[in-house]
């Protein structure tokens, strides 16, 4: 195999020769996951790949204030602390394209949209899903919006990936994933018990009205850097609920993508899916899995445990000096309810169950609240001031507690925490199976 192209190049091409290989694509700003995301890379040398979407990162901010070059810097600053070399990381942006302003009229918004995409590329990201499949302002007599006018936008925001890329840039040129049929971001509203599979017919209609979009504007070359298509496999995920991937609903589908030499598969929300369920979708050329939210429900999962562990240590830790995390929590929340209303449903018991418990894990919006933060670094000052009694590490955090026996891992809450979240990343990496960095270094 040729060592002068990108991984993700490669990566396309060991799935064409057979080998099923795959990469967890990481959806999350989170400091506690990206830490632990770029320990797993150092300990196993392999390539870790962090995305960002329209509404989370974008040239106004977004939901995390930050804009694609703060981002970058942000995520850049936590690989450097943790001794990550620059070629094990890959920065990539989802959803790029309009989703941010559907309340627009369409010149207005593509505008956004385009100046969106600038900013990406112009930060360094290389990985572009672009996605301009939302009706806008002016498309809302339209029962759904034609394949041919989502692919023609789409194409509009390559040229402009490429224009810019051209002008500023030194990295790789951009790879492109082309697509439309994901799963709602962050999961679903509503409980569902199937979801409309993408058939082959209609995955090969996306790609073939893409391609004349791209040359039509003359986007030969980019064309040939186009490396998955989104489509849905039948997974989902939800408050209450997980979807789990059937190989044999998808058969048509998986070999139609055998016959385009150039293309993989590019899997949403895998979150929750088992380990086996993550291997059959890299065998099935799924080769590129996002997961967001599993992993800060483990970061959930792992403060929780050790608040309770917090509590039984009553001689040590006075009822005074608790942290009391969990109704801290609970109060910002429900005086703060926007970002989980429209997911959770029930009576007063049912919502707050959701609030702390929901795989939809809504709580994640919520972590960067001052009241919280303060009451999160009390628990760690709290729990760094002793030794936390094996009895407790058993009965919580099992997992870890085996590891801190052997030796494998330090009895602080820091190191905890990082473990379970990296519990999800070696789930991820045993199913993507990944060479070694020795085996695929080397960027074009």
């Amino acid at each position: 195999m040729s060592m002068d192209k990108h991984f993700l190049d490669r990566l396309v091409d060991e799935q064409k020769q057979g080998q099923p290989t795959g990469i967890a694509s990481l959806c999350s700003a989170h400091p506690f996951v990206l830490q632990a995301a770029m320990l797993h890379a150092r300990e196993t040398n392999t390539q870790v790949l962090v995305e960002s979407t329209c509404n989370q990162v974008n040239q106004f901010g977004g939901y995390t204030g930050m804009t694609p070059r703060s981002f970058v810097d942000f995520v850049q600053g936590i690989a450097n602390e943790n001794h990550i070399a620059i070629d094990q990381l890959l920065l990539g942006g989802d959803h790029l394209g309009p989703n941010v302003w559907q309340h627009e009229n369409a010149v207005i918004a593509m505008q956004k949209s385009k100046e969106l995409v600038r900013a990406y590329v112009q930060a360094g990201f290389t990985k572009i899903h672009l996605d301009a499949s939302m009706k806008l302002a002016d498309d809302a007599e339209l029962s759904a919006l034609p394949v041919e006018v989502s692919a023609g936008r789409a194409a509009d925001l390559a040229q402009t990936a490429e224009q810019t890329w051209k002008d500023c840039c030194q990295g790789p040129a951009p790879r492109y994933i082309i697509g439309t049929e994901v799963p709602v971001p962050g999961g679903a509203q509503e409980h569902e018990n199937g979801v409309q599979l993408t058939s082959a017919d209609d995955a090969k209609e996306t790609i073939e009205i893409t391609r004349k979009a791209f040359q039509a504007r003359g986007l030969e070359k980019a064309w040939e850097r186009v490396i998955a298509l989104v489509v849905q496999p039948g997974v989902e995920f939800g408050d209450d609920f997980v979807l789990e991937y059937k190989p044999e609903e998808v058969k048509t589908l998986v070999k139609f993508i055998e016959g385009e030499p150039n293309m993989v598969f590019e899997a949403h929300s895998t979150d929750y899916q088992t380990g086996q369920a993550l291997s059959d979708l890299v065998r099935d050329h799924f080769a590129i899995l996002k997961v967001g939210p599993a992993l800060t429900f483990a970061f959930r999962e792992a403060v929780f445990a050790l608040a309770s562990i917090e509590n039984e240590l009553q001689t040590h830790i006075r009822p005074m000096q608790r942290s009391q995390l969990l109704d801290v929590m609970d109060d910002v929340m429900v005086n703060l309810p926007e970002y989980w209303s429209k997911y959770y449903g029930g009576n007063e018991y049912d919502l707050r169950f959701a609030r702390k418990f929901s795989l939809s894990d809504r709580v994640r919006y919520y972590w960067p609240d001052t009241r919280i933060q303060e009451a999160l670094a009390k628990l760690m000052h709290n729990l760094d001031a002793l030794d936390i009694p094996y009895s407790l590490l058993s009965q919580y955090v099992p997992q870890q507690y085996e590891r801190i026996r052997s030796g494998q891992l330090k009895n602080t809450p820091h190191t905890i925490i990082l473990d379970r979240i990296q519990d999800v990343l070696r789930t991820y990496q045993q199913a993507c199976q990944s060479a070694t960095l020795s085996e695929r270094s080397g960027v074009e």
